[in-house]
Formats: structure tokens, sequence, C-alpha cells
């Protein structure tokens, strides 16, 4: 299928440049979000793991990426028979292949720990169960697709390459949006659950208004890659080259955001402690819980609203008040 857009060529520096300032972004973002995790030494080790990943495949993707140009622009450009275009359009190029492979497990990792924040804030494996099999869905389209394109040297918009990608894309973009509907459903019932008998000004809100900019964030680039590859617009090469940095800015700011909301409630003073200020940074621990996973339990019990607060090794602390 013959392509649409800018030649491939310059689509590669274009992405290239593009993907090179957001990862510079990122990696100030990287470092934000390390200092909010190990803040108070209170590290949450599933997000501080995750952060990690992102960057390594982050770092990766880039190297790997600027190979693949060097050897387009550069190396190969007088010898391979039609040149850079025709050399970035082969698709069966190693460097090629380690990108795609790269975009594919990011995003599994990024997935994965939306679906694992749902299911923290949930506490219920039956809700992520249709979240788990489109993230399922995602890994086999993915790797197929990366299977397809280290067997063949056509162009990406092969019939039978381009279903799968699309595939892909699309089941990206429905456990992405699924899996933080549900999370944002969640705690939007938590927040209406307990403003009812909440004494203090503290609020979930800024925790949902994150998780929803982020969701936006992430799928205001997959769903351009997607109408790209239906158009068979070279624009993709493009817009996922963006989207490696953009799945790990999506994470760091939830992060960081809800940190700085933190702070700014609770801002940390010099000197003695009033009790009532030790109770105020004690209450610190309640914004960043459904997010940094030290468990805050909102349940129903024989009728009665409960609440409480407590990580995985020390119990929870609860109150309880009829409905």
């Amino acid at each position: 299928m013959v392509s649409t857009g800018m030649p491939r060529d310059a689509a590669v520096v274009l992405s290239l440049t593009l993907e090179s300032i957001l990862y510079g972004f990122s990696i100030f973002m990287f470092l934000g979000t390390i200092c909010a995790l190990t803040y108070n030494r209170c590290s949450d080790r599933p997000s501080l793991v995750v952060a990690v990943l992102l960057l390594i495949l982050s770092t990766a993707h880039v190297v790997v990426s600027i190979i693949h140009a060097e050897d387009g622009l550069v190396k190969y450009r007088d010898t391979f028979l039609g040149g850079p275009v025709a050399f970035f359009g082969d698709v069966s190029q190693i460097p090629y292949v380690i990108k795609n492979a790269l975009y594919v497990m990011q995003t599994l990792v990024a997935d994965g720990m939306v679906i694992y924040r749902c299911y923290i804030v949930w506490q219920s494996t039956r809700v992520i169960i249709l979240p788990c099999m489109l993230w399922c869905g995602v890994a086999v389209t993915g790797f197929h697709a990366i299977y397809s394109c280290s067997q063949t040297s056509k162009s990406i918009f092969v019939t039978e390459l381009a279903q799968w990608i699309r595939a892909f894309l699309v089941l990206t973009i429905a456990t992405n949006l699924l899996s933080s509907g549900l999370l944002a459903y969640r705690i939007w019932m938590i927040e209406h659950s307990v403003s009812t008998v909440r004494t203090g000004k503290s609020s979930l809100m800024p925790i949902l208004r994150v998780l929803v900019d982020s969701a936006v964030l992430y799928s205001a680039v997959l769903f351009p890659a997607l109408i790209c590859f239906v158009f068979s617009n070279t624009g993709e090469v493009v817009v996922l080259a963006m989207a490696m940095p953009i799945m790990s800015i999506a994470f760091y700011m939830v992060i960081i955001r809800i940190a700085i909301n933190r702070n700014r409630r609770f801002p940390t003073t010099p000197g003695p402690r009033t009790a009532s200020e030790i109770e105020q940074g004690n209450l610190r621990q309640y914004h960043m819980s459904p997010l940094q996973f030290h468990v805050s339990q909102f349940t129903h019990n024989d009728g009665n609203l409960v609440y409480g607060t407590g990580t995985k090794d020390q119990p929870s602390i609860g109150t309880a008040d009829s409905e």
C-alpha cells in the first residue's frame, strides 16, 4: 500500500528531534518522581520499580532510534537500494524491530500499572478481569506485529501487518480508558461516600483530576497514531516516537502532582511541632495512599460506612458511622 504524508526520512528526523526533547523533559520528571516517592523515607516500591523501568525503556528507545537514523542517513545512504527513504521503509531492519519491541514493552508496563492501581483501589479481582483480558490482547497483537515486521521487508502499511498494528492500538486505547475510568469512578465513589462524614477539608478530587489528565494525555497520542495507520500516513513514525516519553511523563505526572498537592495542604515547618501539626502530617498518608498503594480502605460493612487507613504491613485504624 502506498503511504501518504511527508517522506519517511524526514519523518524519522522529525520524530527523533521531538522524542529527544520530550525524553529530556521526562528525565526531569523522573527525578521529581523519585523525590516524591522517597519523601520522608516512605517509598512506594511498585511505583519506584515502574518509574525506573520506564526510564530504562525510554532511554533504550532513544539510543536505538539514533542508531537507526544514523544507519539510514549516513551508513547506508549510498549503498542501500532506494536510498534513505527505502531504508526507513524496510520494517525488517534490526533497529526498527528493536524500537517497536521496546515500544510494546513500555506499553505493557504502563497499562499494567494502571490496572494494578485499579485493583488496589477497588480491592477486587473481578473488576480487573476485563482490563486484564484487554492487556493480554495488547501483548499478543503487539508481539505478533513485531514478529511480522521481522519476517517481511515490505511497508508497514501492508494489509496484514497494518491490521495487527491497528488492533494493538485499539486494544491499548481501550485498556487505558477502561482502567482509568474504573479507577476514577472508584475514587469518585469514595469521595462521595466520605464527604458526609469527613470533618477536614481534605479531598480526593485532586487525585481524580490528575488521573483524568493522565488518561487524556496518553489517549491524545494514541488516537492520532491510530488515524495515521488507518490512512497509511507516515506521521505514525512521529507520533509513535513521541508516545514513548509521553507514556513516562503521564506516569510521572500523577505522582508529582499528588505530591505537590499534598505539600501545599500540609507544608513542612521547621522547629517543634504541635499535636495538631503532627495530626495533619499523619493525614499526608491519606492523600497519597490511593496511588502509592499504602492501602486506604473504604468499605461498607453491615450497613456502616467504614473508613480506615493503613499500610500492608500495619493495621488499619478506622471509624464507623451509620449511613
